[in-house]
């Protein structure tokens, strides 16, 4: 092995972020990327053994390393949330079969339609046109457009006007019975 590789096995490691400093363990993980590019192949393709517990596959070196790179920031920070590494193997199922990818798409706004909001005491109505969106008189090419008009400040318009689902916050739990969710909400 060289001599790079000696001292990267005999330091501490820096992904060991409960030891050190927030700004320490950004230091550590920073040298540690660095010293994947002074790596030779051979070396990181022992590192790849070490840090994913497979058999590297048959990859140039400079993928070798933005694929170690990645690992050890995984590694530092934490993955993919779990529901973004399903979708993943979703899609790549999808693409391995002989079927098109499909995406979640919204269901379209037919024009015509309207959408209502009320903000500070006064109601905002937008159409739904064939180029996009109408409000006071105004074309608008997106909702988030409109919300910015209305608000001030970088809304995003599908949610702002009520067209997607705000996540659950991770202390929050969907309500167990009508009661609770309409108490939780305000109606009585």
């Amino acid at each position: 092995m060289s001599p790079m590789r000696t001292s990267i096995e005999s330091r501490a490691d820096p992904l060991e972020a409960d030891r050190v400093g927030p700004a320490d363990a950004q230091g550590l993980l920073s040298m540690r990327l660095s010293e994947l590019q002074a790596l030779s192949s051979r070396d990181l393709r022992t590192e790849w053994r070490r840090l994913l517990r497979t058999n590297p596959p048959s990859l140039s070196r400079d993928l070798l390393v933005r694929a170690l790179a990645y690992r050890v920031q995984e590694l530092a920070h934490g993955g993919l949330p779990k529901a973004t590494s399903r979708k993943l193997a979703t899609l790549a199922a999808e693409l391995g079969g002989d079927g098109p990818i499909s995406t979640e798409a919204r269901a379209p706004i037919k024009p015509g339609a309207r959408l209502v909001r009320e903000w500070r005491g006064r109601t905002h109505v937008v159409t739904v046109t064939e180029d996009g969106f109408a409000y006071a008189g105004k074309a608008y090419p997106s909702l988030t457009g409109i919300a910015w008009a209305i608000t001030g400040a970088r809304w995003s318009g599908p949610r702002f006007f009520g067209l997607v689902k705000r996540p659950i916050e991770s202390g929050d739990k969907a309500p167990l019975d009508p009661a609770t969710s309409e108490a939780r909400h305000g109606q009585a």
